[in-house]
């Protein structure tokens, strides 16, 4: 293993990205000048660095150049970072001797009017990153042991694919759903889009094959109430009908779904003959409906100020729930008032052509001019028409979207993992870890980050399994090795006030029982944030020393490190 006690020897490899970067910037400039800094040993620029020719580029010269830090001037860290770390560890350097610098996001992507002067930047940009690149230090990584277990917080549909998916792999799961019975949102359907499936078929299946499985401990009528630990060893207490239980696992999947909204106070809502999509899929399980006249109004309490999105299914369900209608009764007259049509993908086109041909007439209004509703009639104004119409009616039929839930908040306190701005959680990155948290070792699937149906629920109840097999099928894990840590010799500048505990947002610093600042290393993300509030500056953060960032700013200046 190369270490970084030997003299520093450098090597730069610029990417093109496509044109992306190379659209802009001048890499092979670039890469002539990287070679012109101190310690700077090899340079090189590739098309694409992080394909597998870009990969044997650094593999090759690290072995043929005796290199002992790599610089990759490309992306963000968020994309790539590990893919260019591991290729580093193969070819035997610590990778944590390994730097990114970022050329495009924070360079071509915003300066591409002026390449001239992005140029100079991203200049200035490399011999930052090579003088922060001569203070690296090889770190070590953690070890922990991993418990074979998962915990899966939700009893919906995505709750139970993903244990049964994770009993499939072998592994001991435990269920817990807070109401009396599984099935979430599906126990209140009555057909599923688009291939018209009963929802209590689909119950039926799902929950007979989670209580016959004996790899599944199912708790219903269950609440969390804390949850310690860290990823491979979560200790979660629940409490079932006043019983306390604790139990262990190496992995958390969240999919609590979400809340249908009631919309009070919304075009004379009542539940009686003015009623939501969910509380009519009742009504079609008896079809106990007396009405020849229905309208349906699209987007109700949703993508409006309070709420700016769009709940995905409820154009589908509004499609699916009028043609069950016309399928019992063709001469019932359906009008569905909407803003825009959401019916992606070949099969929910065809469930709205399907739609058109059954009579259902569909009238667009704008938020501008949203339809008035009246005793027994609703006003809209016909954008084709240019003119108001009046539409009767007997059943008001409204569609609204899934909100967050209210204990989400609670859940997301206990698990230490952010939600968004509408209460959803929040994942690690809509594209590139959509069913992670930030915090290790504990997943996402459903409703509980979005509205989704039932199709997608499903979807990602699998992924998320998958995930957390990634965890569950080690008996040891590593963990991140640059994390905050109280250098022995600073211990005595700590004076135990607890600015550090009470800041840090993973929980993971504690006072021990000689009540001493403790911080725990493999729940540590090293944010920095401990570091940053600490009025003594005892404690010091691994991989981002001040060393390293104040060799930064003095190069940026043309100096020296003092």
């Amino acid at each position: 293993m190369k270490s970084e006690d030997e003299p520093i020897r450098i090597g730069v490899f610029v990417c093109h990205c496509g044109t992306n970067i190379g659209g802009v910037l001048d890499c092979e400039g670039l890469t002539e000048y990287a070679a012109t800094l101190p310690n700077v040993v090899f340079s090189d620029h590739n098309l694409y660095t992080c394909a597998e020719i870009g990969l044997k580029t650094i593999k090759e010269a690290i072995e043929e150049h005796n290199l002992n830090r790599v610089i990759v001037c490309s992306c963000t860290p968020r994309t790539h970072e590990p893919l260019f770390r591991s290729a580093c560890e193969e070819a035997g350097l610590n990778k944590y001797l390994f730097s990114f610098v970022n050329i495009r996001e924070q360079c071509s992507w915003v300066h591409m009017k002026k390449p001239e002067d992005a140029f100079e930047k991203a200049k200035d940009l490399i011999k930052m990153g090579v003088a922060r690149a001569t203070k690296l230090e090889a770190l070590e990584t953690i070890v922990v042991d991993v418990d074979p277990s998962a915990l899966v917080i939700g009893g919906g549909i995505s709750g139970m694919n993903a244990a049964s998916n994770l009993s499939k792999q072998g592994f001991k799961t435990y269920l817990v759903e807070k109401e009396k019975n599984l099935g979430g949102l599906l126990n209140s359907l009555y057909r599923l889009f688009p291939n018209d499936q009963e929802s209590s078929e689909l119950l039926k299946d799902i929950e007979s094959r989670i209580q016959a499985d004996k790899n599944i401990t199912v708790y219903t009528s269950t609440m969390i109430t804390s949850i310690d630990g860290f990823v491979g060893n979560f200790e979660v207490e629940i409490n079932q009908n006043g019983n306390s239980i604790r139990i262990k696992v190496g992995a958390i999947i969240v999919a609590v779904g979400a809340t249908p909204l009631k919309p009070i106070n919304l075009f004379g809502y009542d539940g009686k003959i003015r009623i939501t999509q969910f509380e009519l899929e009742n009504v079609l399980k008896n079809y106990s409906l007396n009405a020849n006249n229905i309208v349906m109004i699209q987007c109700v309490g949703t993508r409006n100020e309070e709420r700016m999105y769009c709940s995905n299914f409820c154009c589908m369900s509004a499609l699916k729930n009028a043609l069950i209608i016309k399928e019992k009764n063709p001469d019932v007259h359906i009008a569905i008032l909407f803003r825009d049509m959401h019916t992606p993908g070949i099969a929910y086109e065809e469930y709205y052509r399907r739609a058109r041909e059954s009579g259902i007439i569909f009238i667009k209004y704008s938020p501008e001019k949203p339809p008035i509703v009246e005793e027994n009639k609703i006003k809209i104004y016909n954008e084709y028409l240019g003119t108001e119409i009046i539409i009767p009616y007997e059943l008001l039929v409204l569609s609204t979207p899934l909100i967050a839930n209210e204990d989400n908040k609670q859940i997301a306190q206990l698990l230490k993992v952010p939600l968004e701005e509408n209460n959803f959680f929040l994942e690690a990155h809509v594209k590139l870890r959509p069913n992670d948290f930030a915090t290790d070792g504990v997943y996402i699937a459903g409703s509980a980050k979005w509205p989704v149906d039932i199709t997608e629920s499903i979807s990602q109840g699998y992924a998320a399994a998958a995930r957390a097999s990634t965890i569950l099928s080690h008996d040891t894990l590593e963990v991140e090795g640059a994390t905050s840590y109280l250098p022995e010799e600073y211990k005595d500048l700590c004076r135990g006030c607890e600015i550090c505990l009470k800041l840090c947002p993973y929980k993971a610093i504690r006072k021990n029982e000689k009540d001493e600042i403790e911080i725990i290393q493999v729940l540590c993300k090293g944010c920095g944030v401990c570091g940053a509030s600490c009025p003594k500056k005892a404690i010091k953060i691994k991989h981002f020393t001040n060393e390293q960032i104040l060799s930064e700013i003095y190069a940026l200046g043309g100096k020296e490190l003092p």
